[in-house]
């Protein structure tokens, strides 16, 4: 069973210190925490504990009582692609209303569902969106070995 910590250690494999690339939509980052959706936060000097407890307030806790695999894997969709964005695709592969608000209606049919189909259904709608994006060309590649990381770890977490 995956469990925060666990899942905060994966995904600094992903997302480490202070960038700043051009060609990426969330600007400065720091431990994957953007500039973008975090305005108000000194991102060039942010902690990696501070970085931490945003994840787990923002990015984690939201699902819940979700299953631990599905909830790394809206966690890891969340911080590369933001909160709203995941979790629309998330209701979207169990088939609810892609409103981007977590509730009551999503967590159930959620719980009802066989959790791999949600996982590899949710991993669908990743790739969807990413091929979309206008940071495909340079950004794709590691996207994309980034899903590979991803359905590794969702066949470890079931």
């Amino acid at each position: 069973m995956i469990d925060f910590d666990t899942a905060f250690t994966r995904l600094l494999g992903h997302e480490g210190g202070y960038v700043n690339h051009p060609a990426d939509p969330g600007g400065e980052t720091n431990w994957g925490i953007s500039k973008r959706s975090y305005p108000a936060v000194d991102i060039k000097n942010l902690t990696r504990d501070q970085a931490k407890a945003i994840y787990r307030r923002d990015f984690w806790d939201p699902l819940g009582d979700a299953p631990a695999a599905v909830k790394f894997q809206a966690f890891d969709f969340a911080v590369n692609s933001g909160i709203p964005t995941a979790i629309r695709k998330l209701q979207a592969a169990i088939g609810v209303a892609d409103d981007g608000h977590w509730g009551p209606v999503s967590a159930a049919k959620l719980a009802a569902m066989d959790q791999n189909d949600v996982l590899l259904r949710f991993m669908a709608q990743r790739l969807r969106f990413w091929v979309k994006c206008s940071a495909w060309q340079v950004m794709g590649a590691g996207w994309v070995n980034r899903a590979a990381n991803q359905l590794d770890y969702a066949s470890e977490d079931n």
